[in-house]
């Protein structure tokens, strides 16, 4: 056939070079590979988006107890299935990746009052304090008093949020600023926060006792928070004194064992690690001034020299946090200031969230909050499919909703066991006037 040649006596031009025209198939061979690689760039998307995961409800591990009923029954953000946007909310990377750049959507502005506490050792811990829009609905006065993440303090967005939300049902609050986090606020003493430290919020809840003495509180930690509220409850028994509850958000409970998972690849969290380390050195180096001109300090500027070339926490750990406590090494620093050690002496009770897709929690660390619940009847944890580090973005397709799964099953906890509490005293009441 004419039209089907590749070489032919009437196809060589001048100089008896050979002219090729080529059939219909190869057309349709490139159509072929555009459709393969479409359908690769769509595999991928697929799996790095976790599209085909399915949604489902928190998977709760608890003791049957009638607390544990009530607050079931009482909570159905704990029970009902937790549905983030479908086109990037089943990605744990894109969820704490939103969390780590906006916090939350349309952020509202608390208006609050800034509490300053001088330190025996001339720190000065600060807190912001925000009263409630409404009675509570036991009509009790209860103050939620807040720990944030590392670094963090009352201005983040997803603190502001959970406070408005929160002041909205009833709630007073009150957030710590973790020691060197707020912006051109200067160091009194010659330290910062360090994962386990408890004195600055240890201030900030004493203060609250003293200045409402009827006040009961609600224990909130996020992240590294929670590793700080857990530990202040198992330090001492008195510190569970006026406590109704508590709850723990994505944190790792063992320092130790979180860092050995943070120099692995998987789910990039050595990349991770990189990033939380060049946010960490920024902020201890905006505080280099305060470190290398006060006569009590343990950070000297071959420590800070070290700082800058440090690309991991556990090198700035190593070099600098763990000296603000005088820790010999790098393991007691991790081993003391971990929650692990004290966290089942916490005897309120407690609810332990994470998610199963967070990036800097280890699978292998869930291991701890389950073997408590299994073994604690005052413990509750709830492990969600998706949610990333901090995120838990509801929503439909796109676009998130200002309030997340997060922001609401605190509430929903706090308010069934400010009202188990107060059923119950009224119980007691009751059989005693009989």
């Amino acid at each position: 056939q004419a039209s089907c040649f590749l070489v032919s006596a009437a196809g060589r031009g001048r100089g008896g070079s050979e002219v090729h025209s080529y059939g219909p198939d190869l057309p349709a061979v490139f159509d072929g590979m555009k459709l393969a690689a479409v359908a690769a760039v769509l595999y991928v998307i697929v799996r790095c988006l976790n599209l085909n995961s399915p949604t489902a409800p928190p998977q709760t591990t608890y003791q049957d107890t009638l607390l544990s009923r009530y607050v079931l029954k009482s909570c159905p953000t704990l029970t009902r299935e937790y549905i983030p946007p479908l086109l990037w909310g089943k990605s744990g990377h894109l969820q704490t990746a939103l969390y780590g750049k906006m916090g939350r959507v349309n952020t509202p502005t608390p208006c609050g009052v800034r509490k300053f506490i001088p330190m025996q050792d001339g720190a000065t811990a600060t807190f912001d304090l925000f009263e409630p829009v409404k009675s509570h609905s036991t009509e009790d006065d209860i103050t939620m008093v807040i720990c944030p993440g590392i670094g963090n303090h009352s201005e983040q967005n997803y603190v502001r949020t959970f406070v408005d939300y929160s002041q909205r049902n009833g709630y007073r609050c009150a957030v710590l600023n973790h020691l060197g986090a707020l912006p051109n606020v200067e160091l009194t003493s010659p330290r910062m926060f360090t994962y386990g430290c408890t004195w600055e919020f240890g201030a900030m809840v004493g203060h609250i006792r003293r200045s409402f003495p009827q006040t009961q509180l609600v224990v909130v930690g996020f992240s590294l928070g929670g590793n700080i509220v857990c530990k202040f409850l198992g330090e001492n028994q008195s510190n569970q004194d006026g406590v109704l509850c508590c709850i723990s958000i994505c944190q790792g409970y063992s320092a130790l064992r979180a860092q050995e998972t943070f120099l692995q690849w998987d789910q990039c969290r050595r990349l991770y690690n990189f990033v939380l380390a060049d946010k960490m050195k920024k902020l201890i180096l905006s505080h280099r001034r305060s470190f290398l001109s006060m006569a009590s300090s343990r950070i000297d500027a071959t420590d800070v020299n070290r700082l800058l070339t440090a690309t991991s926490l556990l090198q700035i750990d190593d070099t600098i946090m763990r000296k603000f406590h005088s820790h010999s090494s790098l393991r007691e620093y991790y081993e003391k200031e971990s929650c692990v050690h004290y966290i089942h002496k916490v005897h309120v009770p407690l609810l332990l969230i994470n998610s199963m897709d967070d990036p800097l929690v280890h699978h292998s660390l869930l291991a701890i909050p389950h073997t408590l619940a299994e073994k604690l009847p005052n413990v509750i944890f709830a492990l969600t499919q998706h949610g990333g580090h901090m995120g838990f973005f509801e929503g439909a397709v796109l676009f998130p909703e200002p309030l997340s799964w997060l922001d609401k099953v605190i509430v929903e906890y706090s308010d069934s066991i400010c009202h188990w509490r107060k059923n119950s005293c009224s119980n007691r009441t009751m059989k005693q006037n009989i």
